[in-house]
This record gives structure tokens, C-alpha cells and sequence, in this order.
């Protein structure tokens, strides 16, 4: 099973990701070894997750919602009917 997510850095922007290990995956962004967006903006919060079936359904979810303006991402996040 793969996740896509979204996680707000420190500084209050919002990172978005995919993984197959959601807790791990968190985990890693606040030790500083998820990815060079995050590793300077630790802690960060998870927001918002969605499972996917597979990789490739959590990528285009990813990549939809990377697309997003902020204030669509903030919706999305907050808004258990609004879909992607």
C-alpha cells in the first residue's frame, strides 16, 4: 500500500510526498533525511494522507496535488470530502 502526503515544515510551507511507510517516512523528514526540502524546515507535521492501491496511483496524486495553489492544498487538508 502507498500513501501520498502532506506535511507542513516549521517555517509553514507545505511539503507533499508519496511513500509505502508513512510513519517511517515522517520519521525521516524530521531527522533531517527525508529530502533536501524538508531537512532545513524540521520539525514537520503530518496534515493529510491518502492510500493508494499503487505506486503509480500515489505518484499522479502527488503530482495533482503538487499543482495546487496553497490555499487548495489548505482546503484539501481540511475538507474530508473534498477530493483530489
Amino acid at each position: 500500500m502507498w500513501s501520498v502526503y502532506i506535511v507542513e515544515c516549521k517555517d509553514g510551507s507545505l511539503y507533499t510526498g508519496i511513500t509505502d511507510n508513512l510513519v517511517r517516512r515522517i520519521k525521516q523528514h524530521n531527522c533531517g533525511h527525508g529530502c533536501r526540502f524538508t531537512k532545513y524546515r524540521k520539525p514537520v507535521m503530518l496534515l493529510y494522507s491518502k492510500e493508494c492501491v499503487t505506486k503509480g496511483e500515489a505518484l499522479r496524486c502527488e503530482l495533482k496535488i503538487k499543482g495546487f495553489k496553497r490555499d487548495r492544498k489548505l482546503e484539501l487538508i481540511n475538507s474530508s470530502t473534498a477530493s483530489i
